[in-house]
């Protein structure tokens, strides 16, 4: 059963935990659960949207969303399965994790469980056999999500801000500042960097630096380009620059991250 097809099911029962591998469905328009969602992201990439921002989960990486919060899926094509578990919420308050939306690298622990489970669809209640090996993942959860992937891109339908988004997303390779970018929207260099804060949250400079992680994530996964030509195309001038600031985000190198595809 696809995921749109399962959402009445999901909630159906408040005791139950809820199994679904997804291998075919893309797009998830707007919905929200009465259980807290873990999903596994297996090859590619995939997006969720929350508000106004755009979670962004590479391969080898899980994510959480916590009950009642409204959010849009999107799985790219080279994605090959995307493995979720949604769980009961009356035990939430044991952990601020269950509260928050989070993206985390997976450990070899947690990938054998969640595969394990792939024998398994639908619903299992508290008096099926498989239960307690659910529940033991979500108590898991709070102990071995300690590392939070950073990848949260601000949006906004500020009318003045688009175009500026849209230009620096279309050009991302050019080297970028307020300067520059207030220059050719005639605005000044104040200007410019309140209006990112004000409609983003962020500066300009954190703005750009999420962007091109973001870009660098889609080429790593999605295209069979080198490291140095990537580096490059997101306009970074050395492939140690790259790698540095790609290390920082994800605690790996980008030629070690190119094996999760």
């Amino acid at each position: 059963m696809s995921l749109i097809a399962s959402l009445p099911e999901i909630d159906k029962w408040p005791q139950s935990v809820y199994v679904l591998h997804e291998k075919l469905e893309r797009y998830i328009p707007v919905h929200q659960h009465k259980k807290g969602q873990l999903s596994y992201v297996e090859g590619g990439i995939a997006y969720v949207h929350i508000k106004n921002k755009t979670f962004v989960i590479p391969a080898r990486h899980y994510f959480w969303i916590p009950y009642g919060i409204e959010h849009i899926l999107k799985v790219s094509h080279s994605a090959t399965v995307l493995r979720s578990i949604f769980f009961y919420v009356f035990d939430d308050d044991t952990d601020p994790f269950y509260s928050r939306v989070g993206i985390y690298p997976i450990n070899d622990l947690l990938l054998q469980m969640i595969k394990y489970t792939d024998k398994w669809e639908g619903p299992v209640g508290p008096g099926d056999r498989h239960y307690q090996f659910l529940s033991t993942i979500k108590n898991l959860l709070p102990e071995i999500s300690t590392r939070v992937l950073p990848i949260a891109l601000p949006s906004t339908d500020n009318e003045r801000m688009l175009p500026i988004m849209g230009y620096i997303d279309l050009h991302i390779a050019e080297e970028h500042t307020l300067q520059t970018i207030g220059k050719h929207f005639g605005l000044s260099n104040r200007s410019l960097s309140r209006l990112f804060q004000a409609t983003l949250g962020i500066s300009f400079l954190q703005y750009l630096k999420l962007l091109r992680m973001v870009k660098a994530f889609e080429m790593i996964l999605q295209t069979d380009m080198p490291m140095s030509e990537i580096a490059y195309a997101i306009g970074y001038h050395s492939l140690s620059a790259f790698s540095n600031t790609f290390y920082q985000f994800t605690n790996l190198r980008p030629s070690n991250f190119s094996d999760y595809k």
